[in-house]
């Protein structure tokens, strides 16, 4: 039997002290498991935020233990932590985090290079992430060379090439048209539909739609955790634009 993705217990994060202490996550037990898609939603100052930095390991808890993966992440070192966000996490942020003046395939090649892949394989790799992502014309562009949604799905590629045991998005089409915006929520079903673990950190409705389970937080806590019914029929088959070269 697998461990789970994330497995948090009593989790907490105090910011100031005494009377100007926050609590902006505050005793969260949480558990998410190999395949879930989870949208974690909030009003601003809901902790949402916070608990995304310390699901990626950006940021550590107060006090309380989170497990990645089976791997006790709470107590790590800065350097084990950056190997951990490495190769156990993928991350999509909502301005893409492209390297500009660097194509697109180098961009989703750079978590490979981190890892001591050799070039011929992550070159291998990242033609292959791209493709997957309806990107294989546009291996050279860079990032001003690029729209919005190709920049996100360039940043999908780059999340998945290295086989994370789990995506982490924030706001992935807050910067996006709602072209855009379907293209990449048809490419996270798809991503899901394989069994792949996703978070999704939003405020958007018709992203939460999508996930299997949505959790809402208020004042540093889970208020609500539910899980729903997917949208009718199956997975949509990527319908993504092939880019002309």
């Amino acid at each position: 039997m697998k461990s789970p993705v994330i497995a948090v217990s009593g989790l907490t994060k105090l910011y100031g002290r005494e009377e100007t202490e926050v609590r902006a996550v505050d005793q969260i037990d949480l558990q998410v498991d190999v395949g879930d898609y989870v949208a974690i939603m909030g009003a601003s100052g809901s902790g949402k935020s916070t608990m995304m930095n310390i699901i990626g390991c950006l940021d550590a808890p107060t006090s309380g233990t989170y497990r990645l993966d089976g791997i006790d992440v709470a107590t790590l070192p800065d350097r084990e932590l950056s190997r951990i966000r490495n190769q156990k996490i993928g991350f999509v942020f909502q301005n893409f985090n492209l390297i500009a003046r660097t194509s697109a395939l180098e961009n989703v090649e750079l978590p490979l290079a981190y890892a001591g892949v050799g070039r011929r394989e992550r070159r291998r790799r990242a033609v292959e992430a791209l493709t997957r992502v309806g990107l294989e014309k546009r291996l050279t562009h860079t990032p001003a060379q690029l729209s919005g949604g190709q920049q996100q799905r360039v940043a999908i590629a780059r999340a998945i090439v290295g086989s994370p045991v789990m995506l982490l998005a924030d706001e992935p089409t807050g910067a996006l048209d709602s072209t855009s915006t379907t293209e990449v929520l048809d490419l996270f079903d798809q991503l899901s539909s394989e069994g792949r673990t996703l978070v999704v950190i939003t405020h958007e409705d018709e992203v939460a739609d999508r996930a299997k389970r949505v959790l809402r937080m208020r004042d540093g806590r889970i208020d609500s955790d539910l899980r729903q019914a997917p949208l009718d029929g199956p997975p949509p088959r990527l319908s993504l634009r092939r880019e002309a070269s």
